[in-house]
Protein backbone atom coordinates (compact mmCIF):
# COMPACT_ATOMS: atom_id res chain seq x y z
CA UNK A 1 0.00 0.00 0.00
CA UNK A 2 2.80 2.44 0.89
CA UNK A 3 4.46 1.68 -2.46
CA UNK A 4 1.27 2.73 -4.28
CA UNK A 5 1.02 5.95 -2.26
CA UNK A 6 4.65 6.72 -3.01
CA UNK A 7 4.10 6.07 -6.71
CA UNK A 8 1.00 8.31 -6.72
CA UNK A 9 3.02 11.23 -5.35
CA UNK A 10 6.10 10.65 -7.53
CA UNK A 11 4.25 10.35 -10.85
CA UNK A 12 3.03 13.99 -10.95
CA UNK A 13 6.51 15.22 -10.03
CA UNK A 14 8.03 13.07 -12.79
CA UNK A 15 5.42 14.30 -15.29
CA UNK A 16 6.22 17.90 -14.37
CA UNK A 17 9.95 17.28 -14.74
CA UNK A 18 9.41 15.58 -18.10
CA UNK A 19 7.12 18.39 -19.27
CA UNK A 20 9.75 20.98 -18.24
CA UNK A 21 12.25 19.05 -20.37
CA UNK A 22 9.94 19.51 -23.36
CA UNK A 23 7.97 16.27 -23.21
CA UNK A 24 4.60 16.93 -24.82
CA UNK A 25 3.21 13.59 -23.63
CA UNK A 26 4.11 14.53 -20.05
CA UNK A 27 2.45 17.95 -20.44
CA UNK A 28 -0.64 16.26 -21.84
CA UNK A 29 -0.67 13.96 -18.81
CA UNK A 30 -0.53 16.99 -16.51
CA UNK A 31 -3.40 18.58 -18.40
CA UNK A 32 -5.55 15.46 -18.24
CA UNK A 33 -4.82 15.06 -14.55
CA UNK A 34 -5.91 18.62 -13.70
CA UNK A 35 -8.35 19.68 -16.45
CA UNK A 36 -11.51 18.74 -14.53
CA UNK A 37 -10.36 20.54 -11.40
CA UNK A 38 -9.61 23.71 -13.38
CA UNK A 39 -12.82 23.59 -15.41
CA UNK A 40 -15.09 22.91 -12.42
CA UNK A 41 -13.44 25.68 -10.39
CA UNK A 42 -13.81 28.14 -13.27
CA UNK A 43 -17.43 27.09 -13.83
CA UNK A 44 -18.27 27.61 -10.18
CA UNK A 45 -16.58 30.99 -10.11
CA UNK A 46 -17.99 32.26 -13.41
CA UNK A 47 -21.33 30.50 -13.73
CA UNK A 48 -20.95 30.13 -17.51
CA UNK A 49 -19.67 26.98 -19.22
CA UNK A 50 -18.27 28.73 -22.31
CA UNK A 51 -16.40 31.28 -20.19
CA UNK A 52 -15.13 28.47 -17.95
CA UNK A 53 -13.80 26.58 -20.98
CA UNK A 54 -12.04 29.73 -22.20
CA UNK A 55 -10.49 30.29 -18.79
CA UNK A 56 -9.43 26.66 -18.63
CA UNK A 57 -7.61 27.02 -21.95
CA UNK A 58 -5.91 30.17 -20.75
CA UNK A 59 -4.80 28.46 -17.54
CA UNK A 60 -3.16 25.60 -19.43
CA UNK A 61 -1.53 28.01 -21.88
CA UNK A 62 -0.03 29.83 -18.91
CA UNK A 63 1.09 26.51 -17.48
CA UNK A 64 2.85 25.66 -20.72
CA UNK A 65 4.50 29.09 -20.91
CA UNK A 66 5.66 29.03 -17.28
CA UNK A 67 6.69 25.38 -16.95
CA UNK A 68 10.35 26.27 -16.48
CA UNK A 69 9.58 28.58 -13.57
CA UNK A 70 7.33 26.19 -11.64
CA UNK A 71 8.48 24.37 -8.55
CA UNK A 72 7.70 20.68 -8.35
CA UNK A 73 5.95 20.95 -4.97
CA UNK A 74 2.45 22.34 -5.51
CA UNK A 75 1.22 22.33 -9.08
CA UNK A 76 -2.44 22.09 -8.02
CA UNK A 77 -2.08 25.20 -5.83
CA UNK A 78 -0.49 27.10 -8.71
CA UNK A 79 -3.31 26.01 -11.04
CA UNK A 80 -5.98 27.10 -8.54
CA UNK A 81 -4.31 30.51 -8.12
CA UNK A 82 -4.07 31.06 -11.88
CA UNK A 83 -7.67 29.85 -12.36
CA UNK A 84 -8.98 32.30 -9.75
CA UNK A 85 -7.01 35.16 -11.31
CA UNK A 86 -8.12 34.28 -14.84
CA UNK A 87 -11.73 34.13 -13.64
CA UNK A 88 -11.39 37.60 -12.12
CA UNK A 89 -10.10 38.91 -15.44
CA UNK A 90 -12.86 37.13 -17.37
CA UNK A 91 -15.56 38.54 -15.07
CA UNK A 92 -14.30 42.04 -15.77
CA UNK A 93 -14.46 41.47 -19.54
CA UNK A 94 -17.58 39.39 -19.99
CA UNK A 95 -21.28 39.92 -20.50
CA UNK A 96 -23.66 39.04 -17.67
CA UNK A 97 -24.70 35.38 -17.83
CA UNK A 98 -28.36 34.46 -18.16
CA UNK A 99 -29.87 32.89 -15.03
CA UNK A 100 -29.96 29.14 -15.20
CA UNK A 101 -26.96 28.64 -17.53
CA UNK A 102 -24.88 27.08 -14.77
CA UNK A 103 -27.73 24.84 -13.70
CA UNK A 104 -28.26 23.64 -17.26
CA UNK A 105 -24.55 23.11 -17.82
CA UNK A 106 -24.03 21.17 -14.61
CA UNK A 107 -27.15 19.00 -14.71
CA UNK A 108 -26.28 15.39 -15.09
CA UNK A 109 -28.57 12.84 -16.68
CA UNK A 110 -31.02 11.31 -14.25
CA UNK A 111 -33.95 9.19 -15.34
CA UNK A 112 -36.28 10.55 -12.64
CA UNK A 113 -37.84 13.88 -13.77
CA UNK A 114 -38.78 14.84 -10.21
CA UNK A 115 -35.18 14.33 -9.06
CA UNK A 116 -33.97 16.36 -12.06
CA UNK A 117 -36.31 19.20 -11.14
CA UNK A 118 -35.15 19.20 -7.51
CA UNK A 119 -31.49 19.12 -8.55
CA UNK A 120 -32.03 21.89 -11.10
CA UNK A 121 -33.72 24.05 -8.48
CA UNK A 122 -30.90 23.50 -5.97
CA UNK A 123 -28.24 24.29 -8.54
CA UNK A 124 -30.12 27.41 -9.61
CA UNK A 125 -30.32 28.58 -5.99
CA UNK A 126 -26.60 27.92 -5.48
CA UNK A 127 -25.68 29.71 -8.71
CA UNK A 128 -27.78 32.72 -7.84
CA UNK A 129 -26.42 32.87 -4.29
CA UNK A 130 -22.81 32.70 -5.54
CA UNK A 131 -23.48 35.71 -7.76
CA UNK A 132 -24.42 37.77 -4.71
CA UNK A 133 -20.99 37.31 -3.15
CA UNK A 134 -17.99 39.54 -3.68
CA UNK A 135 -15.22 38.08 -5.85
CA UNK A 136 -13.05 37.34 -2.80
CA UNK A 137 -15.89 35.70 -0.87
CA UNK A 138 -16.91 33.64 -3.91
CA UNK A 139 -13.34 32.47 -4.53
CA UNK A 140 -12.80 31.59 -0.88
CA UNK A 141 -16.11 29.70 -0.62
CA UNK A 142 -15.66 27.82 -3.90
CA UNK A 143 -12.10 26.76 -3.11
CA UNK A 144 -12.80 25.89 0.53
CA UNK A 145 -16.27 24.34 0.50
CA UNK A 146 -16.88 23.24 -3.08
CA UNK A 147 -13.35 22.21 -4.07
CA UNK A 148 -12.48 20.92 -0.60
CA UNK A 149 -9.16 22.72 -0.09
CA UNK A 150 -7.84 23.47 3.37
CA UNK A 151 -7.97 27.00 4.75
CA UNK A 152 -4.17 27.21 4.47
CA UNK A 153 -4.23 26.20 0.81
CA UNK A 154 -6.95 28.73 0.04
CA UNK A 155 -4.97 31.45 1.83
CA UNK A 156 -1.86 30.69 -0.24
CA UNK A 157 -3.86 30.63 -3.48
CA UNK A 158 -5.64 33.91 -2.76
CA UNK A 159 -2.60 35.59 -1.23
CA UNK A 160 -4.28 36.31 2.09
CA UNK A 161 -4.08 35.14 5.66
CA UNK A 162 -5.91 32.12 7.01
CA UNK A 163 -7.92 34.40 9.29
CA UNK A 164 -9.07 36.44 6.30
CA UNK A 165 -10.07 33.29 4.44
CA UNK A 166 -12.01 31.99 7.45
CA UNK A 167 -13.79 35.33 7.70
CA UNK A 168 -14.61 35.43 3.98
CA UNK A 169 -15.89 31.84 4.01
CA UNK A 170 -17.99 32.50 7.11
CA UNK A 171 -19.55 35.64 5.62
CA UNK A 172 -20.16 33.86 2.33
CA UNK A 173 -21.83 30.90 4.04
CA UNK A 174 -24.15 33.24 5.96
CA UNK A 175 -25.09 35.09 2.75
CA UNK A 176 -25.65 31.85 0.80
CA UNK A 177 -27.71 30.32 3.60
CA UNK A 178 -29.86 33.43 3.89
CA UNK A 179 -30.41 33.60 0.15
CA UNK A 180 -31.27 29.89 -0.12
CA UNK A 181 -33.73 30.14 2.77
CA UNK A 182 -35.42 33.16 1.18
CA UNK A 183 -35.38 31.50 -2.25
CA UNK A 184 -37.00 28.26 -1.13
CA UNK A 185 -39.29 30.04 1.32
CA UNK A 186 -40.72 32.01 -1.57
CA UNK A 187 -41.07 28.93 -3.78
CA UNK A 188 -43.24 26.91 -1.38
Amino acid sequence: MKALESLATTLPAMALSDAKAGGLAAFELLMRRHERMVLVTALRLLGDLDDAKDVSQEVFLKLYRHLGKLETGNLAGWLYRVTVNQCRDARRRRRPAAPGELAAAMLSYRPDPRQNAVQAERRKALEMSLRLLSERERAALVLRDLQGLSTGEVARILGSSEATVRSQVCKARVKVKGFVQRYFGRRR
